[in-house]
């Protein structure tokens, strides 16, 4: 975590130690190709493989290095949300609730590996959002929707009519939405019913464990209400 004048700023630990990844990948092909051009033929399938492992670990570091700098940062006025596929902002006016998603395991309840937010109204939040963004969520966020199914179910699809809810979507100022937008503001619907939050963040999004991060949010809120009664 880093800090400005005007924001609180989370790396995220998927961005961690990129450039080794990347580097120990291009060592590994350069190496196991220089092998295989000399090495004789019972060699042949390990070091493919090597080639093959090396290959794998340089994406990976790539993917790493195209991460944003920072995947959150936390403002006076919103949470913002960096990823290479766009942004999102919510405002903390917007915000009703946060804490970390809990299910039914049995007979215990189990609390997910996320941060959930949940929202006093959509508008904003649909409106600002980057639509590639808004994709990646929709696929990213599908096994949420795996909490609902029906235990009754025998065939295992009892969920799938909501996988993709391409009705339009009427935001309280009076606009409809469609397309991938309006599909993203139906599935938020459906997953709120299943675990009462709107939005998520993965915990390889944050520096911290997810219940430390929620507590900090926490502290952001109250320290704005604070400031805003003092005004």
């Amino acid at each position: 975590m880093s800090s400005s004048d005007e924001h609180i700023l989370i790396r995220s630990t998927a961005k961690r130690n990129g450039l080794t990844t990347l580097l120990l990948g291009i060592g590994v092909v350069l190496f196991a190709s220089v092998v295989l051009a000399v090495a004789p033929k019972w060699l042949f399938l390990p070091l493919m493989f090597a080639v093959s492992a090396g290959i794998v670990t340089l994406l990976i570091g790539w993917f790493k290095l195209r991460e944003p700098e920072h995947s959150l940062a936390i403002g006076r006025d919103k949470v913002s949300y960096q990823h290479r596929c766009g942004q999102w902002k919510i405002a903390w006016d917007d915000i009703q609730r946060v804490d970390c998603p809990r299910v039914n395991r049995g007979l215990e309840l189990a609390t997910l590996d996320m941060v959930g937010f949940k929202l006093k109204r959509y508008d904003d939040f649909l409106l600002t959002i980057s639509p590639r963004l808004a994709s990646h969520i929709i696929i990213e966020q599908r096994p949420l929707l795996l909490h609902s199914q029906d235990t009754s179910c025998t065939t295992g699809g009892c969920y799938s009519n909501s996988l993709f809810e391409d009705k339009p979507y009427v935001l309280e100022s009076g606009q409809t939405l469609t397309g991938i937008k309006a599909i993203l503001a139906n599935r938020m619907m459906a997953v709120r019913e299943i675990l009462g939050y709107d939005v998520f963040i993965s915990a390889s999004d944050l520096d911290r464990e997810p219940g430390e991060f929620v507590g900090l949010l926490r502290q952001c809120q109250q320290a704005r209400l604070q400031a805003q009664s003092g005004e």
